[in-house]
């Protein structure tokens, strides 16, 4: 992650201070486990009142930017919640939990996992599937 886009997620998350639903621990939880998975490189695309992106990346990619995006829905800043997107070929979906989304991520069909609360085996499920799409991409 280049120095200025360090320096918005560190902000973003030192800011971040209303959590009713524990979305920031999830949202930390994804990110630290993004930065345990060999040769991903991440990115952080801030839109206040929109999104906040943490977007993952293979070193080995070349089809694609990212591989997944984890974005915290900001609509309301005080009822924050995660939409975590794959490409729908990169992950499978054996519990059926996503959501088929077409065109939803960068314009390509995508699974979306979205968390409005903590939920431990749901988190854990998205975790599988965050170092499933990053094994994928390092091949495409």
């Amino acid at each position: 992650m280049d120095t200025e886009a360090a320096g918005k997620l560190a902000s973003f998350i030192d800011s971040w201070t209303t959590d009713p639903n524990q979305t920031k621990t999830y949202f930390l939880q994804f990110k630290e486990h993004l930065e345990n998975l060999d040769g991903v490189n991440l990115d952080f695309v801030d839109r206040p009142s929109i999104t906040y992106s943490l977007r993952a990346a293979h070193t080995n990619q070349k089809k694609r930017s990212l591989f997944a995006m984890v974005d915290v829905i900001d609509d309301d800043s005080d009822d924050r919640w995660l939409s975590i997107c794959f490409y729908k070929e990169l992950v499978g979906d054996p519990d059926e939990l996503g959501d088929d989304v077409p065109g939803g991520l960068l314009g390509e069909d995508a699974t979306c996992f979205d968390l409005y609360e903590g939920d431990n085996g749901q988190a854990a499920y998205v975790k599988q599937r965050l170092s499933e799409a990053c094994q994928a991409a390092s091949k495409e």
